[in-house]
Formats: C-alpha cells, structure tokens, sequence
C-alpha cells in the first residue's frame, strides 16, 4: 500500500484541522460512538478468508472492479464477496452483522441506525463517488427529450397508478401510446431517492410498474420495450448507450443531461446524490482484512468511479477518508436521512466537520 502510505501521511497532516472540529460534530453521531454501543464479533473461521458485501447495485460496478483489482493480487489473501440485495436490503444484512461491508446510494436511515445500534454493530461511513440518477427511454421513443420534475410527479405519484398509463396523459404533444414503467425495486436506495425527488415524500410511488433492485434488470426491459420509461444509476447508462436514451431533466432552470460536468456544476438536480461504502467495526482478527481492502478501496475509488462512470470525488474526499479511516471514526455525517440537491462542496464540508 505505498500509494496509501503517501496518502496517509497527507491525511495525518489533516487531523489538526479536523481535530478541532470533531467535538461539535459528534453530537450528530451520538448513536454510533457511544460507549454503550458494542461491537460484533465473528466466531467462526470463514471470515477470516471472505470478505461480504452487499447492498446497492447502483454502487455494485465500483465496488466488483475494485474487489476484481485487489484480488489479483496472490499477496492479499483473502476472497472478495459482491452481492445485490439493494441498498435497503444491504443494510438489512449489515446491521444484522451478516456483512463486513454495506454498498450504499443513499446514507443510513434512522430506522438502519437503530438497527445496527440494537445488534452491536458499529459502523464507518465513506463517500465514494457522485451518482447522475439517469431517466431513460428506448431509443425508438423519437418524441420525449426531456422530462419536468413535475411530470416525474405525474407519472410515478401513488395516485398515479391505473390512471396515468398513456404517454399524452404526461405531455399532450406526446403521441397516444402505452407508457409502460421499470423502476427500483422497494429494497433499492435508488428507491428511496427518487422517490424524494420525484414525487416530494420517501418511497411515495405507484406500484403498477416492473420494479427490480438490480438495474441490468430495467436495463433490459427498457432496451427491448419501445413504450418504456424508467430510472436507474448513470454507470448502467454509460454502459449501454447503444440501447438506450437517456431524458435530460428540467427542474425549472431548463432541460439538462446527466453528465460528470453537469454534476460537478450543480446543474444536474435533484437528481444528482453520493454513493457510500459503510464498513461494519469488527474488533478482531477479521477487521484487520477487512481495514486493509478499505484503505485500497479509498485510494482506487475515485480511478474506478470514473471508468464505470459514474463521477469521482475531488483528492480531498480520499484525504478525509484515510483520515476517517485511520481515526476508527465510527458514525455518520448525516442525521438519519437522505439530503436532496447535496453537492460535492457541501459533502466534502460534512466530511471535513466530522
């Protein structure tokens, strides 16, 4: 790990400036770095050969890459597990102590929280990229470009369901023909998110709609169905731009697309958010595994984002990672829920009081 050792001696120079600042913002992770709170102890021997991950498939394609990466190398003994049960079903797992690692689109919900404070589990939470939550269509559909946030509403609203099934139901210059809708499934982060920004309230949808938490599933349907409309992560339409298209969105300021530079600009909203990586604090000889695929998880993550592609966060994310990392800084920077319209700047300032 030289490239972490040179990182670590950046992120050393750090603690004087995040020292002074971890006081005031321990008061937001109360829960997590009380004493009170136990930690999770493994008693058999097959965690110390795997390590478990599961959760988002939207975060799946970096954390596969990375996990392919560290395990090609014959001197990290140790065997890498990738899952996909969705962010919600992930956490399900993780705060039961049955993960080393949760994947994440979205930060910990208070009910997680609770949770994972029931069971012992103690947990560190680091950014790893930026997510474009693309809205895409067939590419036979010629007559939609662009999409309101307000006609987002319209379709996906539970009121919606049974009743908003046409395309000129939505615009009334669309053409008189089926909508028929893919989205996340109820276990996804994507879920959760969208449905925030979409619609106005946390998984306040319509369920008349083929929902699945793996995206290559609604990549599938979507690219053999002329009448779709659905959502999903932006690495899976990077992925596929040969069979799908994606809608640039309109949030009152004009139609935009998802791009790296429309992210970076604060442009692409509400639709633009992180992604995470949580780490279950084991205190024993597992953890010891576990610390050292994270330390190469932060150093390759911003490499890794960009080529699936999705959008890396700035050199300062990875400082304060290591930082967080090296400290044992168990907890989260957000309070239990996710924020809509977050930026880069703004998370890497949570990061920074953390």
């Amino acid at each position: 790990m030289n490239t972490a050792a040179k990182e670590l001696a950046l992120a050393l120079g750090m603690l004087a400036l995040t020292t002074s600042c971890t006081a005031a913002s321990n008061t937001s992770t109360q829960t997590q770095n009380s004493p009170s709170v136990t930690q999770v102890r493994d008693s058999g021997k097959a965690a110390t050969a795997t390590i478990k991950i599961d959760g988002s498939s939207t975060v799946y394609p970096i954390t596969q890459a990375i996990a392919k990466d560290y395990q090609a190398n014959p001197k990290n003994q140790v065997q890498v597990a990738v899952n996909i049960s969705g962010t919600t079903g992930g956490f399900e797992k993780f705060c039961a102590g049955e993960t080393d690692i949760s994947n994440a689109s979205r930060p910990i919900l208070e009910a997680e929280m609770e949770a994972c404070k029931k069971n012992g589990v103690a947990y560190m939470e680091f950014p790893i990229a930026f997510d474009a939550l693309t809205v895409a269509v067939n590419p036979q559909n010629d007559w939609a470009k662009d999409i309101t946030v307000a006609e987002l509403k319209k379709i996906w609203e539970p009121e919606a369901q049974g009743k908003i099934t046409r395309w000129n139901q939505v615009r009334a210059s669309w053409p008189d023909r089926p909508m028929n809708l893919y989205g996340a499934g109820k276990k996804s982060g994507t879920f959760d998110y969208f449905t925030e920004a979409a619609v106005g309230k946390t998984r306040a949808s319509r369920n008349d709609y083929t929902a699945s938490e793996d995206d290559e599933v609604l990549v599938d349907g979507i690219s053999k169905d002329p009448n779709a409309l659905g959502y999903f992560g932006y690495a899976y339409y990077e992925k596929h731009q040969d069979k799908l298209k994606a809608l640039a969105i309109d949030s009152g300021k004009g139609a935009v697309l998802p791009s790296r530079q429309t992210v970076e600009k604060v442009q692409y909203q509400p639709l633009a958010r992180p992604l995470f990586i949580y780490v279950n604090f084991r205190d024993n000889q597992n953890k010891k595994l576990v610390n050292k695929f994270v330390e190469f998880y932060i150093d390759k993550a911003p490499t890794i984002a960009s080529t699936v592609g999705y959008i890396p966060l700035p050199d300062d994310s990875k400082r304060l990672n290591y930082v967080h990392l090296y400290q044992d800084k168990v907890g989260t920077v957000f309070e239990g829920e996710a924020e809509m319209n977050l930026t880069i700047g703004e998370l890497l300032r949570k990061e920074a009081k953390f």
